[in-house]
């Protein structure tokens, strides 16, 4: 199971990464809590399309995910944390970051896996 979230986040990033919003979605539970630099918001579903939609032009690659950690809490709740090292690329003009993530994930009434929360905090170099 704890390989499962893994690999759930893993799908989750390269969707993110590809651009790809049917699968974010489907990944998401609505509303969804996001915490990081910017603060702490709940995200229903048409807002988080927005906030999507916004990210157009901006890209990132996932260079690696290490260091996860993950409990599953009951049959139907797990929650994982790891690091990710990451290249933005904004107006051509390319830096390098590391977060430490953690993610909520729950299993829905028709069994699939879904992210309600996610936290992202920037590490120092």
């Amino acid at each position: 199971m704890n390989t499962q979230i893994l690999d759930l986040e893993k799908k989750y990033w390269a969707a993110m990464e590809a651009h790809d919003y049917e699968t974010v979605r489907s990944l998401t539970y609505f509303p969804c809590i996001v915490a990081g630099k910017e603060g702490v918001r709940r995200v229903n579903e048409p807002d988080f399309k927005k906030m999507f939609e916004s990210g157009v032009g901006h890209r990132f690659k996932v260079k690696s995910i290490s260091g996860a950690e993950s409990q599953v809490l009951n049959e139907n709740s797990a929650i994982i944390a790891y690091l990710i090292d990451l290249d933005f690329e904004v107006d051509g003009k390319t830096t390098s970051g590391k977060c430490a993530c953690s993610s909520t994930w729950v299993r829905t009434d028709q069994g699939n896996w879904v992210c309600a929360l996610h936290t992202e905090s920037d590490l120092k170099s």
